[in-house]
């Protein structure tokens, strides 16, 4: 396995490009299955998600070509209704190619996604809205079987517990487009990527009102086209970079910002006190932490504080004077990144879903454990900020979101190798 080394203290200085959107990639690249015409998808990143992403499309038929690093074809003339166990257990959005395979061929038989380290994510709304739908729906041997034979378009509601799914709606709206009727999807999410979804399934025929709201609604046509769209800049990337270089006390410029959809983050910056330069999809931060205000942070669904940038500001506020208080309100038991954030000198305590932390002078490099995605992305940014050297294993989780991080951050003058961890020391091998 691979592993990064970060010699800390080198503020993020120069200027970085964001990359496109994995979450939206991801559905899109599904959603490529709707039509037997060929879909060019650009602005896609090169990770390790994507990659299985275009594994899965072949195994179900398709045609893909990669075009370039960021660029792929797909022409699914012939397809099979089975997703295998093999490779949907490697990832969860796996499950969002049912919606496709149920409007394509009017049946799914898509493996059971597994568990995840942040905490439950059931699939129980997809299910619903799929039932409402008129479809028959069961879950045996492990795999989800969809008989859609006598599908029509209804009223979908897709609120639950923690609120309205992001998965699910995409997998409902892309069951729809090809259903006949209208059906009407109440407290739909309305996050960018579900947008950049619609958007594209308009540019192939399909008919939707309301994107970007909480209503959709979606008047089934028989067929889609192929089409030629860009994905979105990710939202979360540019998050994560700002953070860095706001704990890092650096002047970074980041490019191909969707500033229209991290207003959440940007208003805790202000509140923070830090300094910002605003251009057309450019963003120029310029700060020291020390002179940054504690903040209190609740993530919400869009457009409020999104999940996935709960870890790195918890990792921000480490060193902010002061008390912050960070409270979960999607994946309650998302703080896996707390304890290795301690390792390195971090004063943070969990009470229930939320997470105290009261700013120290500084951190100390350490080696430490990636558990999921944003968890190695605050750790990664914690090791930039930190006095000394840190380790971090488990890099896979971290590549699977952010293109060419290790690569990005060394021409911000971060002092990062990725290496294989038999090149970890000795004396810190049994520390993690």
């Amino acid at each position: 396995m691979k592993v990064f080394r970060i010699e800390g203290g080198t503020p993020l200085q120069g200027t970085i490009e964001v990359s496109g959107a994995k979450n939206a990639a991801l559905p899109i690249l599904a959603a490529t299955l709707l039509t037997p015409e060929p879909c060019v998808i650009r602005n896609v990143p090169n990770l390790s998600d994507i990659r299985l992403m275009a594994e899965l499309l072949e195994t179900l038929g398709a045609n893909v070509e990669r075009l370039d690093a960021n660029t792929w074809k797909v022409e699914a003339k012939k397809l099979t209704p089975v997703a295998p166990y093999e490779l949907v257990k490697q990832m969860r959005a796996s499950i969002c190619l049912l919606g496709p395979l149920v409007g394509r061929l009017r049946k799914a038989q898509v493996s059971f996604p597994g568990g995840c380290v942040i905490g439950p994510r059931p699939i129980d709304l997809h299910i619903k809205g799929l039932r409402k739908l008129n479809c028959e729906v069961s879950i045996e041997a492990g795999f989800v079987n969809v008989d859609a034979s006598e599908i029509e378009g209804s009223d979908v509601f897709m609120g639950g517990r923690m609120g309205s799914t992001v998965t699910g709606t995409a997998n409902v709206v892309m069951a729809a487009v090809l259903t006949p009727g209208i059906t009407h999807i109440e407290n739909a999410a309305a996050e960018p990527e579900i947008s950049d979804l619609c958007n594209m399934l308009v540019s192939m025929g399909a008919k939707i009102e309301g994107i970007g709201g909480h209503h959709l609604i979606i008047e089934g046509v028989k067929k889609l086209h192929g089409t030629n769209h860009s994905i979105i800049s990710d939202r979360i990337e540019a998050g994560t970079y700002l953070m860095g270089a706001a704990m890092s006390g650096g002047d970074l410029t980041v490019k191909n910002v969707p500033c229209a959809y991290i207003r959440a983050l940007l208003d805790r910056f202000e509140d923070s006190g830090i300094d910002l330069e605003m251009g057309q999809n450019q963003i120029r931060i310029n700060t020291e932490p020390k002179k940054l205000r504690p903040v209190d942070t609740i993530t919400l669904p869009f457009p409020g504080f999104p999940t996935d940038l709960q870890a790195q500001m918890c990792s921000l506020m480490t060193l902010v004077d002061g008390l912050s208080i960070i409270t979960e309100r999607i994946y309650p038991n998302r703080f896996m990144h707390v304890p290795e954030l301690q390792r390195m000198g971090a004063d943070i305590a969990i009470e229930g879903n939320s997470a105290i932390i009261k700013g120290v002078e500084s951190l100390s490099g350490a080696p430490v454990m990636a558990s999921d995605l944003r968890a190695s992305a605050a750790l990664v940014i914690a090791a930039i900020s930190a006095k000394g050297e840190s380790w971090i294993q488990r890099i896979y989780h971290i590549e699977r979101g952010y293109e060419r991080i290790h690569q990005k951050l060394a021409e911000l003058n971060i002092k990062i190798d990725r290496l294989d961890d038999s090149d970890m020391p000795a004396s810190i091998k049994g520390l993690v």
